[in-house]
């Protein structure tokens, strides 16, 4: 049987599995039948952060039943903006005492934690917007994905510039042929802008009485508490984070990503990089690039990566030289056609210019073809309401195949060497190594399997 295969079957099964404590679920249907009417009953599952703006936003568009973090004060914080919400410091606690009181679930929490918490509340038939990227792992990734087809369900991950006009007008350009066919695209950020390529701290201080270090833990490797895991900086480990690459290349890639098909790649390599520390921090910088093949009549191309902003060594910025004399921002996206060059000057591709300026001084935008958007939020809601899962455009169908070519840079990374990717099969032809960094081990109690 095919891994694919056999991940569909295995999330069809898992739907009426047993949950943590012995709990089997009754209640999927419920949260699929409900008017459109009614109010969406929201659980919100990492409240702090990224998930301080999603608990408002789903508190805006209906009612927040429960409210779910590992911090107290957080948890208390927003409780005291949601008081008829309960509060819970373990999701899965939260799941299996009010499953049917709740019809979606966001899911704002560090990487490792966004498909164990995900999945359970999927597989309870739970309407799911998560943030990106939308896993830590590639099997992951491709769970959700499958999941949310078998089980009809809403779904949206949060790269937020999808809903841009801007965006959405970016693809349909890059689609119009306007800059011709695409054979190399460069995107930058200034990431990490958190502590990373450092060793891993020896100190082992106790764990604050307001921080649920367990539950932090989750599916994750035990290990001693340290502040150094918290807060932001989680993103630099790899027990908890997916470094530069999974913090912003859902966002900085996506307009080539919709517009290009930039799924399935044939290959990736670690062009250089200042190197993963002590088997536990990212690197500092890196430079990555992923090979495509053709896709649907277009020619194949390759996508250069590059993080570490201001660390990365200056001769090692190539893209620089494409600009036709624009100013470098920060973080950028550039896709070079035969006619000319697509140049997003910001992380969502909202904001582009084609290059030469001469040459497209009378360009006019191309017929509208995608929806525009009442907003990122609002759009997930809509699909819920009117039980159309397509009516958010980063869905998990979507969002999963963008994820797993983020992922597979993180997996390069990892391994050391070049991974010539069978997609079908979600092996690393080439190295068999690799596939412990393509699925993970959980602790147990937060397995996804």
């Amino acid at each position: 049987m095919k891994r694919r295969d056999f991940l569909t079957r295995a999330a069809i099964a898992g739907a009426a599995g047993p949950f943590v404590g012995g709990t089997v679920p009754s209640f999927a249907a419920a949260a699929q039948g409900r008017s459109p009417n009614e109010k969406v009953r929201f659980a919100c599952i990492g409240v702090g952060g990224k998930g301080d703006s999603d608990t408002n936003d789903a508190g805006a568009h209906g009612e927040i039943v429960a409210l779910c973090d590992v911090d107290a004060r957080t948890l208390d914080k927003m409780g005291d903006k949601y008081p008829k919400a309960k509060k819970y410091y373990d999701y899965r606690k939260m799941l299996e005492e009010l499953g049917d009181k709740i019809d979606a679930v966001t899911v704002s929490t560090p990487d490792h934690t966004h498909a164990p918490a995900s999945v359970m509340a999927m597989r309870m038939g739970k309407h799911c917007f998560c943030q990106k990227p939308l896993t830590w792992s590639i099997e992951e990734a491709r769970l959700m994905r499958t999941l949310a087809a078998e089980k009809n369900l809403c779904t949206q991950m949060g790269n937020q510039g999808t809903a841009a006009d801007g965006f959405r007008q970016g693809v349909e350009t890059v689609r119009s042929g306007a800059i011709g066919a695409v054979k190399e695209i460069h995107v930058w950020t200034n990431r990490p802008i958190w502590p990373q390529g450092i060793p891993r701290p020896k100190e082992t201080p106790g764990v604050p009485n307001h921080i649920r270090w367990y539950e932090f833990l989750g599916a994750a490797p035990d290990q001693p508490y340290h502040p150094a895991y918290g807060a932001f900086n989680w993103r630099g480990w790899l027990d908890f984070g997916t470094g530069a690459l999974g913090d912003m290349a859902c966002h900085t890639i996506n307009v080539a990503a919709m517009a290009l098909e930039l799924f399935d790649p044939e290959s990736v390599e670690v062009v250089d990089t200042s190197g993963i520390v002590d088997h536990a921090s990212y690197p500092a910088w890196s430079i990555i690039r992923t090979h495509f093949g053709a896709r649907n009549g277009r020619p194949p191309l390759t996508m250069t990566w590059y993080d570490g902003g201001d660390k990365l060594p200056e001769g090692k910025k190539a893209f620089r030289e494409l600009l036709y004399g624009q100013k470098l921002p920060d973080s950028g996206l550039l896709l070079v056609g035969e006619q000319g060059s697509f140049f997003s000057e910001n992380d969502y591709g909202a904001e582009h210019t084609l290059l030469p300026g001469d040459r497209y001084k009378d360009f006019k935008e191309p017929d509208v073809k995608l929806p525009r958007s009442p907003g990122h939020f609002t759009e997930w809601v809509e699909a819920i309401k009117t039980g159309n899962p397509k009516k958010a455009l980063s869905n998990f169908d979507y969002a999963g195949r963008l994820t797993e070519t983020v992922l597979l840079g993180v997996v390069a990374l990892k391994a050391g060497t070049k991974i010539e990717w069978d997609a079908d099969a979600m092996k690393a032809r080439n190295c068999p190594d690799a596939d412990q960094y393509i699925r993970r081990n959980y602790r147990k109690g937060f397995s996804i399997h």
